[in-house]
């Protein structure tokens, strides 16, 4: 149940989203990204593109339609697929109409949820024997992606050197958690990116191996990460949250301020 104070905690956290985050995007300044009218185009070698912005600056109609035409060619001409990443506050109010009609497929759904990092900030109550540390090799990213596909099925190949690319100082700073069971097994982990120049540490990842859920080590990366997110001087924590993960980041003093969905279009038309 949602109260006043949250209604109005989450108007202020979207406005300082869309101002400092979306405004500048999540990696500005890095190889691959350029302004392309109102949005921040940015070109991943293992992910396909990504398309952000804080608003389209009144972008409608006809207009619109060949601006999104235009960004689909883009990336029809690299064979490369490409995520619109939409809002429910975006204008104008029939952009997922414009999208769809375009080519692009909605995903899932999630909610973009903020709090204060002191608030969900936590020394690591960890079960017996399991370790929390921070890793920097290709080599840990790659138990990383092991973990991933087991728990999602899905491809993770792009993430050991998209890994490699955030923590060698390209962009935003990234610091990259694992939980450790007695022998050695990666079972849980998670990543922050302190986006500079901002009030804002994102959380991304917090997968964990069937067997080892229920035991609090989502919430231990979530309170470990937003130590750190202090300790930099960052004032708040964001994440785009699935509804499995959300309970335990309200609990934690995150609300709800948006929700988002990626539109995502493929050279083969695929899914």
């Amino acid at each position: 149940m949602t109260t006043h104070d949250d209604d109005g905690r989450a108007a202020a956290y979207r406005a300082a989203y869309d101002a400092q985050l979306r405004a500048r995007g999540f990696a500005p300044g890095r190889a691959g990204a350029e302004r392309i009218g109102p949005v921040l185009r940015t070109v991943h070698s293992q992910q396909g593109g990504l398309i952000l912005y804080r608003d389209l600056g009144g972008l409608d109609g006809p207009e619109l339609d060949a601006f999104i035409a235009a960004q689909r060619a883009h990336f029809a001409a690299l064979g490369k697929p490409v995520e619109w990443k939409y809002h429910s506050h975006d204008l104008p109010a029939d952009l997922p109409e414009r999208l769809l009609a375009a080519g692009f497929t909605p995903g899932d759904r999630e909610t973009v949820v903020i709090g204060e990092a002191a608030d969900a900030a936590a020394e690591p109550r960890l079960p017996e024997g399991v370790r929390l540390r921070e890793v920097t090799t290709r080599d840990d990213f790659a138990r990383i992606q092991a973990l991933a596909e087991e728990v999602w099925g899905d491809d993770w190949s792009w993430l050991p050197p998209a890994m490699a690319d955030w923590v060698s100082g390209a962009g935003d700073p990234c610091t990259v958690l694992v939980a450790e069971s007695p022998a050695g097994e990666v079972v849980s982990a998670a990543w922050a990116r302190f986006h500079t120049g901002t009030e804002f540490a994102s959380l991304w990842g917090g997968s964990t191996l069937p067997g080892w859920r229920g035991r609090g080590l989502y919430r231990v990366l979530v309170g470990a990460r937003a130590t750190l997110a202090v300790r930099r001087g960052f004032r708040y924590v964001q994440v785009d949250a699935l509804e499995t993960s959300r309970p335990v980041l309200a609990r934690l003093g995150l609300v709800a301020a948006a929700t988002t969905i990626p539109y995502i279009w493929r050279p083969d038309g695929g899914r």
